[in-house]
Parts: C-alpha cells; sequence; structure tokens
C-alpha cells in the first residue's frame, strides 16, 4: 500500500509540473476574463427573458382583469333586465376571471422579485468584470516583467564574467602591442630620414672638396696648358672662347 502511495504522490507530482509548465498567466487571465463575459451575456439573456414573461404575464392578467369587469357589468345588465339566472351566470364567469387575474398578479410579483434580483446579480458580475479586465491587464503587464526578469537572469547565468573580461584583457594587450609597433615603425622611419640627410651632407662635401680641387689645379696650370697646345697645334678662336667662358664660370663658383 505504502509503494502505491508513493508511485500516486509521484505522478501527481509530475502532472503538477507539467500544469505549471504549460498554464501560461496571460493565457489563463484572458480565458478567465472570457468565462466571466460569457457568464455577463448568459445572465443578461436570463434578465431580458425575465422582464419578457413578467410583461406578458401584466398583459394577461389585465385582460383577465377587463374581462373579470366586463362579466360583472354583464350581471348588473341581465339583473336590471330581471334575468336573476343570467345574472348568476355572468358572476360565475366574473369570479374566473377574476381568481385567473389575482393568480396572475401574485405571478406577477414573484417575476418582479426575480427580475429585481437577477438585475442586481447581472449588475455586480459586470462590476467583477471590469475589476477583472483592470486586473488583467496589470497582472499581465507584471508577468511580462517576470519573465523579461527571468530571461535576463537566465542569460546572466549563462554568461562567464571572468571569461568576457579575460577577453577584454587579452584585446587591450593586443592593442597596445600594435600601437607598440607602429611607434616602432614611426621611429625606424625617422632614422632612416635623418641618415639619408646626413649622407646627403656627407656626399655634397666630397662634390665640393673634389671642385675646389680641380679649381686649384686649372688656376695653377693656366697659363701652361695654352702653351702646350700652341706648341702641338694652332688654336681655334672658338674653343678658346668657350674655353675661357668656362674658366670664368668656375671662377666665379
Amino acid at each position: 500500500m505504502g509503494l502505491l502511495d508513493r508511485i500516486w504522490r509521484v505522478i501527481r507530482a509530475n502532472l503538477n509540473s507539467l500544469l505549471n509548465q504549460a498554464e501560461d498567466p496571460e493565457k489563463i487571465l484572458e480565458q478567465t476574463v472570457q468565462d466571466m463575459q460569457n457568464d455577463v451575456i448568459q445572465l443578461r439573456q436570463a434578465v431580458a427573458q425575465a422582464i419578457a414573461t413578467q410583461k406578458r404575464t401584466e398583459r394577461q392578467a389585465a385582460q383577465a382583469q377587463q374581462n373579470a369587469q366586463e362579466w360583472y357589468r354583464r350581471a348588473q345588465l341581465a339583473l336590471q333586465k330581471g334575468e336573476e339566472s343570467l345574472a348568476r351566470e355572468a358572476l360565475t364567469r366574473r369570479k374566473s376571471f377574476q381568481d385567473t387575474a389575482d393568480a396572475l398578479k401574485a405571478q406577477i410579483d414573484q417575476q418582479s422579485t426575480i427580475v429585481t434580483k437577477l438585475k442586481q446579480n447581472m449588475v455586480a458580475l459586470e462590476g467583477k468584470l471590469a475589476e477583472a479586465r483592470t486586473k488583467k491587464d496589470m497582472y499581465v503587464a507584471r508577468a511580462r516583467s517576470a519573465q523579461a526578469q527571468q530571461q535576463l537572469n537566465d542569460a546572466l547565468g549563462r554568461m562567464n564574467p571572468n571569461g568576457a573580461m579575460a577577453a577584454f584583457e587579452r584585446m587591450e594587450e593586443r592593442v597596445q602591442q600594435l600601437e607598440a609597433q607602429a611607434e616602432a615603425v614611426a621611429e625606424l622611419n625617422e632614422g632612416d630620414d635623418i641618415d639619408r640627410r646626413f649622407r646627403a651632407l656627407e656626399s655634397g662635401g666630397d662634390v665640393d672638396a673634389e671642385l675646389a680641387a680641380m679649381k686649384s689645379q686649372l688656376l695653377r696650370g693656366g697659363s701652361s696648358a695654352p702653351q702646350l697646345r700652341s706648341q702641338s697645334q694652332p688654336l681655334d678662336p672658338e674653343v678658346e672662347a668657350d674655353l675661357k667662358q668656362l674658366r670664368s664660370q668656375l671662377e666665379e663658383i
């Protein structure tokens, strides 16, 4: 017997767990409000039917009372004409209609009480329906907020803050390394530029020294060169003019 109780307890626990998972607050509240609205509609139909029955009974009672009065008038007429038996028959008819009218009036009083009670219940149910709609909107909003918070908590639970921070630290180190490499390349480029400038200055000084030596040699050997040339070959006036111009340019330099 204890084993069966434990099995039944496990089954109920599993069923309750499944129901709790399948029970969506928003859908349950929406269905509850819909059920209450259907109840209000049915109650309105019942109130309308009760009012219609009451009015029909009132018309029947009024007609019975009118018939009773008519037969009473006829009884008076028959008695005036000396027709006592006919008057008695008219009064019998009048009593039958009067009894019917009285019974219908009693029924009208009962129906009026029922209609009043139904109207009160309908007003109370409509008030509860309006309250339920307001609460539904509030609870739905709270349920959605709770679900969003639960999803956020689940997402935060799945996240690894240490791993995320470690990734940021690795990226920070990588960025710093790239920046250092860029600065090193810039310094190397700047050093190469300085070297080039110095090499240009140094090479320019050699040229200047060589040019000065050439000037000195030309100035020292300027008087003998024409003599050697004059002994070997006659002077060409155009060549002499070009040579003179070249000398003057060298002296200016």
